[in-house]
């Protein structure tokens, strides 16, 4: 009896296991064990178009192709600038009739008493052949001199094949977007075709090629870690900047400056420009002018001499800080708050008021006025983009055909700063100065309800005569004034015209409660 129990027991146990195998492979498996694992050996969707069912890629990248193709096509530019003797005119310190002896030491060791000589310079870069008639794009910043606003006297260009050196001709150049145009005196060169930057995916393998610390023509390998990326680099040399830098991690340093970034087929996607160095060499990142843009660029400066733009005809605020308080009052985490329109311009024929936020252009979000002008950087006047922008709270989207010419839509810093704190504001004339005993200062002539000044008790009439602990006499000084503040709470000192005693408020900007007293 005791052995048809045990066999039993064994028998049941059995079954019992072979049955919860089945249960938990039937009900639980493709929810917990399968979790990070192809189901019934199917790849994902977002997989299916790119790997095989083992998970192999389709097929090997080959790099020997594009290199080959385009090292004939990218060339060695390099910049002299003369030494040049400048002369410094400052009086003997003595006052007197001139020292021989003090002039002598003075000018030996660098004392400014006489004319100095700023040394020769020399610089190196890369470029592209674009044409096989010896059209030659490269960075603005290549060929320019030593302040950056005009160009190096010497221009020459070596080719990679047979090593030719050239004279090269500026044909036009742009500092917005860094880019500038050479001419060769050439035939039958190699050339680089366009290929479509708006194309690009991340992850997608690159190839840099240039002449980085004077070295023969060298490769790099990277992905598109990036698209649409503002760094800021082109305000150093213009008042417009436009950037939308496709970023990679190929390796690029000093020398691959106007240099090409191709894609796997050899076609040309962009131009080298930045490098993100806080060591002054490749720290990880480069950062290159998507072929949108390059082409239209190139091929302005060819036909006409110049860049035709397309405008928006719209003034934002170049501070980001100041930005951030209009979204925030606004309950949104990007976007670009409108500061004024241009009434001729596209955005102002199109609807677009002071105090919208642009959060889109073509579909592609904004979070910064550099995005704004590199998303119609590639555009010509006359072309139609489709704006987003946020109005009280709603969303509405418009098409906004560019206009044909820049006009600047001056918005004056009265209009800035009030704009900013809630508030309208006049300068203190001068007589009116003299009467109150004050050296100047700013007149509070109303409060809006919707700026940090409304949580304080400061009225209308209060003059303001400084910022931070620093006196101000204008509406000029008060906006650098607010520029230089470090944090966001500011302290405005003044008085109210029939009263006694100077007054304090404490400016919160982010939002915070405030508060003010008089002293």
């Amino acid at each position: 009896m005791k052995v048809k129990q045990l066999v039993l027991v064994v028998v049941v146990s059995v079954l019992s296991a072979f049955a919860g195998v089945y249960i938990y492979g039937k009900f639980f498996r493709s929810s917990s064990a399968g979790l990070g694992l192809p189901v019934d050996g199917k790849l994902p969707v977002n997989y299916a178009s790119f790997f095989d069912s083992k998970g192999n890629a389709a097929e090997p990248t080959d790099f020997t192709k594009a290199s080959q193709s385009a090292v004939p096509a990218v060339v060695h530019i390099k910049t002299k600038i003369p030494a040049k003797q400048v002369t410094n005119d400052l009086p003997n310190s003595r006052g007197g009739g001139r020292d021989p002896f003090e002039d002598f030491f003075g000018d030996f060791f660098g004392g400014g008493m006489g004319p100095q000589i700023i040394p020769e310079q020399r610089a190196s870069g890369s470029g592209v052949i674009i044409s096989q008639d010896g059209y030659i794009v490269t960075n603005n910043h290549v060929i320019s001199d030593r302040d950056g606003k005009g160009i190096a006297p010497e221009i020459k260009v070596t080719l990679n094949e047979g090593r030719k050196t050239y004279t090269a001709k500026v044909v036009g150049r742009d500092p917005s977007t860094d880019l500038a145009v050479l001419k060769i005196e050439a035939t039958s060169l190699p050339y680089l075709i366009y290929g479509n930057s708006d194309h690009l995916q991340l992850g997608q393998w690159v190839l840099a090629v240039g002449y980085p610390f004077n070295l023969e023509a060298t490769v790099t390998a990277g992905i598109i870690s990036a698209k649409g990326r503002s760094i800021g680099i082109n305000s150093q040399q213009s008042q417009s900047p436009v950037e939308s830098f496709i970023q990679t991690d190929a390796a690029v340093n000093s020398g691959n400056s106007g240099g090409a970034l191709i894609n796997t087929n050899g076609e040309l996607i962009g131009i080298n420009s930045a490098i993100l160095a806080p060591g002054g060499t490749y720290a990880g990142y480069s950062f290159a002018i998507p072929s949108t843009i390059v082409r239209k660029i190139v091929n302005d400066i060819v036909k006409f001499g110049d860049v035709k733009r397309g405008y928006l005809g719209v003034t934002y605020s170049p501070q980001s800080a100041q930005n951030e308080e209009y979204l925030k009052r606004a309950g949104l985490q990007d976007g670009v708050y409108v500061l004024g329109t241009d009434p001729d311009g596209g955005a102002g024929k199109a609807g677009i008021k002071k105090g919208d936020i642009i959060t889109k252009i073509n579909g592609r979000d904004i979070v910064s006025g550099l995005e704004i002008s590199g998303a119609i950087a590639s555009a010509q006047p006359g072309d139609k983009v489709k704006l987003t922008y946020v109005r009280a709270g709603k969303e509405n989207t418009v098409d906004v055909t560019l206009s044909a010419q820049s006009k600047m839509v001056q918005i004056t810093s009265a209009e800035a700063i009030g704009d900013r704190l809630g508030v309208d504001l006049k300068n203190v004339e001068s007589q009116r100065a003299t009467q109150l005993r004050i050296k100047g200062g700013v007149e509070v002539t109303n409060i809006k309800s919707d700026g940090p000044l409304r949580r304080t008790r400061m009225e209308k009439g209060f003059i303001i005569t400084s910022v931070n602990g620093r006196e101000i006499k204008n509406v000029d000084e008060f906006a650098q004034m607010l520029s230089q503040a470090r944090g966001s709470t500011i302290e405005l000192v003044g008085i109210y015209p029939g009263y006694s005693g100077r007054y304090s408020y404490q400016i919160n900007l982010s939002g915070d409660e405030a508060d003010g007293g008089a002293f």
